[in-house]
């Protein structure tokens, strides 16, 4: 009997150690668990060459530093130089993201700097899980808030996150609240483990005194882990190391990123700038357009266009509305009469039903007294009239900016002082004048025909009894049936345009010869 009680006595003692263990490593809260394995993360500085297609295109550093008062800095620094119809222009971004120890995103600041000036927020998470962001830009500061269900994931740090939590096993999905300082938002990121290899990555390099050239010296074996992280249909895949450090990524746009050794990226660097290089494949904008079937010739005769739209799925799209019908895998696009337009109301709008299209968003400074000035002083004597306000403001900007590509985070108080930009700025400034004197507005993001082919493009769309395009770019009230609106919103939505970037088609059906506007 006491034989029998011993037995037992140890058989119920291993059965309680057992399960304190499989407590202790499994039903301990997340943030415990993370901060333990996080404990074993070394600090260091990673470099990466960035390429688009074979050509060097700028280089990458990575830093990861333990703080003496408990949790990290990850700081990242990317430099591009980027080519777009034929032109170049140098970017610089730069992150730091301050982790508590279980790896929680607690304050952040992100900049942007190129010919168009810079571009810079700063955030403090705050105990409530409030976000609290200062934006910079073109001399403007705005402060925002933002309520947050949950803590967010900072992007560069997600992989990280992944690894310490101890999922970086083939076969995993996780799903993730990820935040994306370049767009201000929080969104709902799968990520898959898709496989498990072993990659060759640089780990030194040596100088050959004849030539002068760096050559990689010797190669290290990495245990590495392939992820696609799965965002609106937009797929973007990394190799990450166990610690969830990057060491080769690719993009939908044909960017990669690949880990290397210093003098080797910044010989890379220096080998870009010698480079003339021109190749259509190379080019931002000539890469991503879409060749048309049809010649469509002065496309401002047409009153109606239908396309057969192919090779990507089109859920998810804002392409059924307004001027625009979708049956099917073919739409309908018609432009709007000039002289057809009866907005039913006079400025300022003052329904509630449109407010969010009405009020002040981060970048859009419809609240600003410069906009305000200027946008007052281009209505003139028709501030009241919804449609003549829309007409002015459209031609007015197309003749006030100077034409030219730029890579920014365009915002409307830059662009009224600089004068100059792309569609993006064209329509970030006519937004924030149409909200700014009551006249409802948003972004609109698709595409446009322009020189037989379909190239991405951005333009407003105004309320004048419904919702009208118009394109201040192109000088044109109302837009012509060309504009294929995809998306609309800011830029936190503008980013699932990337998913049709080299998989849709567009087949131009019939092209009706448009009816006379009038005046």
């Amino acid at each position: 009997m006491t034989r029998k009680l011993v037995a037992m006595g140890i058989i119920l003692t291993w059965i309680t150690m057992v399960g304190w263990h499989v407590r202790r490593e499994y039903f301990q809260p997340e943030l415990t668990r993370l901060t333990t394995a996080a404990m074993a993360l070394a600090p260091g500085v990673s470099f990466y060459t960035l390429k688009m297609g074979d050509r060097t295109i700028g280089q990458a550093t990575s830093r990861l530093d333990t703080i003496p008062e408990g949790g990290f800095d990850l700081e990242d620094m990317m430099f591009v130089d980027l080519l777009a119809l034929g032109l170049t222009g140098s970017v610089v971004a730069r992150t730091k993201v301050h982790l508590s120890p279980a790896l929680v995103m607690e304050s952040f600041s992100f900049s942007l700097e190129s010919e168009a000036g810079r571009f810079e927020v700063i955030g403090t998470l705050g105990a409530d899980s409030t976000l609290r962001v200062e934006l910079n830009s073109g001399g403007t500061t705005q402060e925002v808030e933002y309520r947050m269900a949950e803590p967010p994931i900072f992007s560069a740090a997600m992989p990280i996150r992944i690894a310490m939590a101890g999922e970086l096993v083939v076969g995993n999905t996780v799903h993730l609240p990820v935040f994306d300082p370049s767009t201000l938002a929080t969104r709902a990121v799968e990520i898959r483990i898709l496989a498990h290899d072993t990659l060759l990555v640089p780990d030194s390099a040596s100088l050959d005194p004849l030539t002068g050239r760096w050559s990689v010296a010797h190669y290290d074996s990495v245990p590495a882990w392939l992820i696609a992280e799965m965002h609106g249909g937009v797929r973007v895949e990394s190799w990450v190391d166990h610690d969830g450090r990057i060491l080769r990524a690719s993009s939908p746009m044909g960017f990669t990123m690949e880990k290397t050794e210093y003098e080797l990226a910044r010989q890379a660097s220096e080998d870009m700038e010698g480079m003339t290089v021109a190749a259509i494949d190379e080019d931002l904008i000539l890469a991503t357009a879409i060749q048309s079937n049809v010649d469509l010739g002065l496309v401002e005769e047409h009153a109606e266009l239908r396309f057969r739209l192919s090779g990507v799925d089109l859920s998810g799209f804002q392409l059924d509305g307004g001027r625009q019908t979708l049956r099917g895998d073919t739409l309908i696009v018609r432009r709007e009469s000039r002289a057809g337009v009866d907005p039913g109301y006079q400025l300022p709008y003052k329904l509630m039903d449109l407010r969010d299209v009405l009020e002040p968003e981060p970048l859009i400074q419809s609240d600003d007294q410069r906009i305000i000035d200027a946008a007052r002083q281009i209505a003139g004597r028709w501030a009241r009239d919804p449609r003549a306000t829309a007409e002015r403001l459209t031609l007015r900007i197309n003749q006030m900016l100077e034409k030219s590509i730029t890579f920014s985070v365009p915002s409307a108080v830059q662009v009224l002082e600089s004068r100059t930009g792309d569609c993006n700025e064209h329509t970030v400034l006519f937004v924030a004048m149409a909200r700014s004197l009551g006249l409802p507005a948003r972004t609109a993001v698709g595409l446009v025909y322009l020189n037989e082919a379909f190239f991405y493009h951005a333009w407003p769309e105004v309320w004048l009894g419904e919702w009208v395009a118009v394109d201040p770019t192109f000088g044109q009230f109302p837009a012509d049936a060309s504009h294929i609106r995809f998306v609309i919103g800011g830029l936190a939505q503008q980013v699932e345009i990337i998913r049709l970037i080299g998989r849709l088609n567009i087949e131009v059906l019939d092209a009706p010869s448009a009816e006379e506007d009038g005046p």
